[in-house]
């Protein structure tokens, strides 16, 4: 009876220590294209509503202080705020500056001749809500074959803000004035370069990890199994990208598809997520995808070890003691 009340006491003691994880995927409903990204000590998560084009007119996001549990935020932008919205709001980008926060994102699914493309909106908050910023689109254009969609903005060490994006297996790269209303050129006169690298499709995402800049990006097709997230090491942030391989894809066991990611770094803790979507097991549409997390380990010679996918997802990390 004795050892039968202690071992009930170890089992309690070990219950409330348990530690707490995410799973995966970290909250519920269809999200993709996540952009996970940090502002004070709370951790952000900007998805793309996985619909049908012409039901894609808004944006939720999501917050969280530890990583495991998420809060909410409904409708942050709508085609109501931003009136040349049709359809195919895809992709945001959120950055700070000044005390504001703006949400780029890409519209309309656009062709030669259509109206629409990378816009931005912004707001006093990273819950928003987010109003129009320019009034149209920041980029109408198709450039160097790229479609206008999937933009990253990424602020380099120098202050100098880029933003790299396009769809259809082309990647610019531009550097943005101080406003965010146009372009700098570059120092030939151009305005957008091509970076295409390897395989390239979308999605392209930059960090930069003791002093090597990280660019990568998705392959294959977004409803298919093929699927990935391939990388890129540089000195710069111009490149040049030569591809070094898939860190991320299919788990036949776990989930399919995996990809459109981005990467967040606790400074406190020093450990590194990747956020992207998967379909589950046994999905039967395209639309059907999920937001999850799981850790981005390197190697010793700074390579990016292949992710992990798990149910499980990440312990919690909060970003302050």
């Amino acid at each position: 009876m004795r050892n039968t009340i202690k071992l009930a006491l170890v089992a309690l003691l070990f219950s409330g220590c348990a530690v707490k994880h995410a799973g995966n995927p970290i909250f519920e409903g269809w999200y993709a294209d996540p952009e996970g990204v940090i502002f004070g000590d709370t951790y952000w998560v900007y998805p793309t509503w996985s619909k049908p084009f012409k039901e894609q007119l808004h944006f939720d996001c999501f917050s969280s202080k530890d990583l495991v549990t998420w809060t909410k935020h409904e409708r942050i932008l709508d085609n109501t705020r931003v009136k040349w919205i049709s359809e195919a709001l895809w992709a945001p980008s959120i950055i700070e500056k000044g005390g504001k926060y703006y949400l780029f994102f890409g519209a309309n699914n656009i062709h030669e001749g259509e109206y629409g493309g990378i816009g931005i909106a912004v707001a006093d908050n990273p819950a928003g809500p987010f109003e129009d910023y320019l009034g149209k689109p920041l980029i109408n254009d198709i450039i160097n074959g790229a479609q206008p969609i999937d933009q990253f903005v990424f602020k380099d060490v120098d202050g100098t803000y880029y933003m790299y994006y396009g769809g259809w297996k082309h990647c610019n790269v531009c550097k943005l004035n101080d406003d965010f209303t146009g372009f700098v050129p570059f120092e030939d006169g151009e305005l957008f370069k091509e970076v295409t690298p390897g395989e390239y499709v979308e999605g392209p995402f930059m960090f930069i990890r003791d002093g090597k800049y990280y660019f990568m990006w998705s392959e294959g097709k977004w409803t298919k199994d093929n699927y990935r997230v391939a990388y890129a090491i540089a000195d710069g942030p111009m490149g040049p990208f030569e591809s070094k391989g898939v860190i991320l894809s299919t788990d036949e066991n776990v989930g399919t598809g995996a990809g459109h990611h981005s990467v967040m770094h606790n400074p406190r803790s020093g450990k590194y997520y990747i956020v992207y979507h998967r379909h589950p097991i046994g999905a039967t549409s395209g639309n059907d995808r999920r937001t999850c997390i799981d850790e981005l380990h390197f190697a010793e010679n700074g390579d990016i070890l292949p992710v992990v996918m798990t149910f499980e997802g990440v312990e919690a990390d909060p970003l302050t003691e």
